[in-house]
């Protein structure tokens, strides 16, 4: 080992971000260090100090104090010291003692590193060579950015997702019906714009009751961290209350608390209560604007709302705008113009010319439906056919609809050829039940109660009573023929939600059958904050916990999944069938594995009694979901009011009865409005089917935890196994980082396990792109982790004492996100092995079969045998690039190769399209062409770096 004498220049192996360490005094088997760059002083142990001398060799490039470079021509040493001889920037010979180093140098190059010795275990190499595979793997997935929702792979969603994520500016209206998952549609554009770097800046508006369901469900499903803007918010960023501010708007964008964060979530109601808001959120700029229930934006050509107006502004200045609204046939033809205006003004510049199109495309959309159901083509819809599809050669299929063996092929090419015509089918997309398969069953159960209510004493109110019985009832079933969800098993007997209007009555239900019934159960309300409602629902969702019932007022179950239960408790009605659908769909969910069983109690001769007899008898909605509900409960408002306050029987029979006949004939009207055409072009099942396959692929591979297993080794986090496919992490008393990305104190439960993720909302989800996972990886490949390593290893192919460097290169190819290069030429790892005789062995010997022989060995003899042989190693370096360029080369061919088949296919698509359907933009047309362009240059312009380098030496 190398003696310690004072004025020599030394590196921490551990800390080699203190820069140069000074020697200052050996005394009493101890030697203490100076590290000026950050003023630190370290004291250690002589024998065992975790320090490597610096020792530079000639043609290295070094820096003085005065930051002066010099080309080390020669060195000299005396007296343990050393002076390096060379040549300055101006080519003058000069000599440089090492106390006159530069403080800050720090050896960041991997075969810096290892010619020093700094090196790092093999484990940390062989992890920094599967991090850049993985990323790799990644960058190029088609279902890139679709991996890390919390949610059930369900075609349509998919679909849509991914049909408009991917374009260069989506502007689209999503419009399914009640319960087909439009939040979590537009969650997972939001997710697949932010992860593939398409949108940076997004502004949510929502109304305000629906604040916190997507707070929640951005933070739960997507990991997507959003701010709640208000008024109290919008002060607090700034000390003083701009509001009384005479200046301008716009004069002082540092004023603007909009730009203090990237993700913002506001109501429609707080930007009308303060237009000055409107103005800032204006002058912002965002990537992406997303706006919910968009059909409450009132609109007429004479005087649109100042809401809309807001709105429209907003798309104006966004290149993505997602409205999510209800279904086309509930708003009326004006009012889903005023949407498709918002999308695109210039292609539906006038309401009357959006009517008369309409009308063209009716005997389109007949003709389609014909096909559709299989129907035969009456002469008039064949002659409607041909003069639309004049220019698509379709005369053959026309004829061979009448051919048994050639009608089904057919029908599918022609319904293809009328997608394509189809007129807002680029920007609007709409899914209905009858075309979604997969919803649950429906039964309920009312309750007839007699006796009077007592809210001041529960134990005498008739429902609490019967609240009681009913989960002994529930405590005592069993479950048969029931498959676990996730994998998880639950007690005896079965659990169920509990909904009430009032937070206040929820409270004191959970009270009163905990000290009166002994009963357990957790409560969820919009008092608690969201730490407390994540614990509630996460003890009521523990198969192991005593929880029976969670209690839930109105607005607190709002965007929470609990499709474990199926049995539904209303303990009261709202007046709003949207309200009572909301409820439902708590259970009411695709993937739910139980029919679901809704009970309701409710006192006779109330108003309770007779909004049962209404939802059940007038608008079923008990046993279904119905399009119409709420345009009848508008329609009847007055009466029903009237009926609830007088509860006369005849009034109630008569008011049944006109409310079920209402409904039919308006279910008939939408269900003959419905537009079959553009439902098929809302999934196209067998994309939606190849990108499911390709997402259980990608989770079924099983290396997801096993890589985060290493990274945790690798840094000092604990692992505990909690059951199959689960698992605990925590920072360990040994943590290599100051703090590990996504990790607090406590830790975290997680799971690897999609379906156990939905069943358990306490556990996080960890995919590819969960946020622990892309920091770690960043963490990994942004730090010096594994970049310089030495290795004894057997081989049976490779004769004992030789030695070979392992080199990892990286072809970098740097290009503006909106490119999406990655697709193409993302980051890739190229890993060349030459041997002592610079004999390339790439091909020959794997990177796996290098199986570390668990020898030790003495690593100052290492060193000092890689400083002796440093000319021939940098030798062996120089042959291991031109081997890496030449691997490049290749790489750099077929990434131009796929990229111009590519995007030269979509353009032709785009351009064919354009000739039969006018929402095709020539705008969007040719920003492809520039980016097929701007691709081509950034992959010729790709870089190789080496990133990491292992010397191996065989036993």
């Amino acid at each position: 080992m190398e003696q310690f004498i004072p004025g020599q220049r030394w590196i921490s192996n551990t800390e080699s971000e203190l820069g140069l360490g000074l020697i200052l005094d050996v005394a009493h088997k101890r030697v203490t260090v100076l590290f000026l760059a950050c003023d630190e002083k370290r004291m250690y142990a002589q024998d065992n100090a975790p320090l490597t001398r610096v020792r530079f060799s000639v043609g290295d490039v070094i820096e003085s104090i005065d930051e002066d470079k010099v080309t080390v021509t020669g060195l000299t040493e005396q007296n343990g010291l050393i002076t390096y001889v060379g040549k300055d920037e101006d080519g003058q010979d000069v000599q440089l003692d090492e106390v006159e180093l530069n403080h800050h140098i720090q050896f960041n190059k991997p075969q810096d590193r290892l010619f020093i010795g700094q090196v790092d275990p093999s484990a940390w190499f062989l992890l920094r060579y599967e991090t850049w595979r993985r990323l790799q793997q990644h960058q190029q997935s088609p279902v890139k950015g679709l991996l890390g929702g919390r949610a059930s792979l369900i075609p349509h969603q998919l679909f849509i997702a991914h049909e408009s994520a991917n374009r260069s500016a989506p502007r689209i209206m999503l419009a399914d019906e009640v319960g087909l998952g439009k939040t979590i549609e537009a969650g997972l554009i939001l997710h697949h714009r932010l992860i593939n770097g398409l949108s940076n800046r997004v502004l949510i508006i929502v109304p305000e009751t629906l604040l916190h369901q997507w707070l929640v469900e951005m933070l739960r499903r997507f990991n997507l961290r959003f701010s709640i803007f208000d008024e109290a918010r919008c002060l607090d960023t700034y000390a003083e209350d701009d509001m009384l501010a005479e200046a301008e708007p716009d004069d002082d964008a540092a004023d603007n608390p909009f730009l203090t964060e990237q993700l913002i979530l506001c109501s429609q109601g707080f930007f009308s209560n303060y237009p000055r808001r409107q103005q800032q959120a204006i002058a912002a700029g965002w990537d992406m604007v997303i706006v919910d229930e968009a059909h409450h934006l009132e609109w007429s050509e004479q005087a649109p709302s100042p809401d809309y107006l807001f709105v429209e502004q907003l798309g104006r200045i966004s290149p993505s705008l997602i409205l999510l609204t209800a279904t086309p046939e509930q708003l009326g033809k004006e009012s889903h113009f005023a949407r498709l205006r918002l999308l695109d003004p210039d292609r539906f510049y006038s309401f009357a010319a959006f009517v008369e199109e309409e009308r063209l495309f009716e005997p389109v959309a007949n003709a389609a439906k014909l096909l559709l159901a299989e129907e035969v083509l009456n002469e008039a819809a064949q002659q409607h056919l041909t003069a639309l599809l004049k220019d698509d050669n379709v005369d053959g299929l026309l004829k061979n609809l009448n051919d048994p063996e050639q009608s089904a092929a057919a029908r599918d090419a022609l319904i293809k050829v009328l997608l394509d015509h189809h007129g807002t089918g680029r920007i609007l997309f709409r899914n209905s039940r009858q075309t979604v398969q997969g919803f649950p069953e429906r039964e309920r159960y009312g309750y007839a109660l007699t006796g009077a209510a007592n809210t001041d004493d529960l134990q005498q109110d008739p429902r609490y009573v019967w609240l009681v019985d009913k989960v002994k009832q529930l405590a005592g079933q069993r479950r048969t023929g029931s498959q676990p969800v996730g994998g998880i098993h639950t007690l005896p007997g079965d659990k169920a939600l509990v909904i009430c209007k009032q937070a206040q009555t929820a409270i004191d239900l959970e009270q009163a059958l905990k000290n009166r019934a002994g009963i357990a159960s957790a409560v969820f309300h919009e008092g608690m904050s969201i730490i407390e409602r994540d614990r509630a629902a996460a003890y009521f969702a523990d198969p192991e916990s005593a929880a029976r019932l969670l209690i839930c007022s109105e607005i607190g179950s709002e965007g929470r999944n609990f499709q474990f239960v199926h049995h539904l408790i209303l303990m009261d009605l709202p007046t709003n069938p949207d309200l009572l659908q909301q409820r439902i769909g708590r259970l009411d969910r695709i993937g739910q594995k139980h029919i679901i069983q809704i009970h309701v109690p409710y006192l006779e001769h109330t108003e309770c009694a007779v909004l049962y007899r209404w939802y059940d008898e007038g608008l079923n909605a008990f046993a279904c979901n119905s399009s119409s509900a709420q345009q009848v409960a508008d329609m009847l408002h007055d009466e029903l009011a009237a009926v609830l306050d007088c509860k006369n029987p005849a009034a109630i029979d008569a008011l049944i009865a006109k409310t079920q006949a209402l409904s039919i004939e308006l279910e008939a009207k939408m269900h003959n409005g419905r537009d079959q055409l553009l439902e098929l072009n809302s999934c196209r099942k067998e994309l939606a089917d190849e990108l499911i396959e390709q997402l259980n692929a990608y989770e079924k591979e099983g290396v997801l935890w096993p890589y985060m297993e290493d990274v945790f080794e690798c840094y000092g986090v604990d692992t505990e196994f909690h059951s199959p496919d689960c698992f605990i992490i925590r920072p360990s008393d040994h943590l290599r980082v100051s703090h590990f990305p996504g990790l607090t104190e406590d830790g975290m439960t997680i799971t690897v396990n999609r379906q156990i993720a939905l069943a358990r909302e306490d556990m996080q989800f960890m995919s590819w792109e969960h946020p622990v996972v892309t920091a770690s990886m960043d963490m990994v490949l942004s730090s010096e982790t594994g970049n310089a390593a030495i290795s004894v290893i057997k081989h049976s192919d490779l004769k004992a004492g030789q030695f070979l460097l392992e080199c990892l290169f990286i072809v970098e190819c740097s290009a503006p996100a909106e490119l999406q290069i990655g697709r193409f030429l993302p980051h890739t790892p190229i890993r060349v092995l030459i041997d002592q005789n610079k004999k390339d062995l790439s091909a020959d010997i794997d990177h796996r079969d290098l199986v570390e022989a668990g020898i030790k060995f003495d690593k100052h003899k290492i060193i000092a045998f890689l400083s002796s042989q440093r000319p021939h190693l940098i030798n062996i370096l120089s042959v291991a690039e031109q081997k890496a360029k030449a691997d490049m080369q290749q790489l750099v061919d077929e990434a131009t190769q796929a990229m111009l088949e590519s995007l030269s296919n979509e353009i032709k698509r785009l351009v064919r399209l354009k000739k039969v359907n006018p929402t095709i933009r020539t705008e969007e047309i040719e920003q492809l062409k520039d980016m097929t362009m701007l691709a081509h240059e950034n992959i010729q312009a790709a870089q190789l770096r080496l990133d990491a380098v292992r010397f191996v030496i065989t036993s």
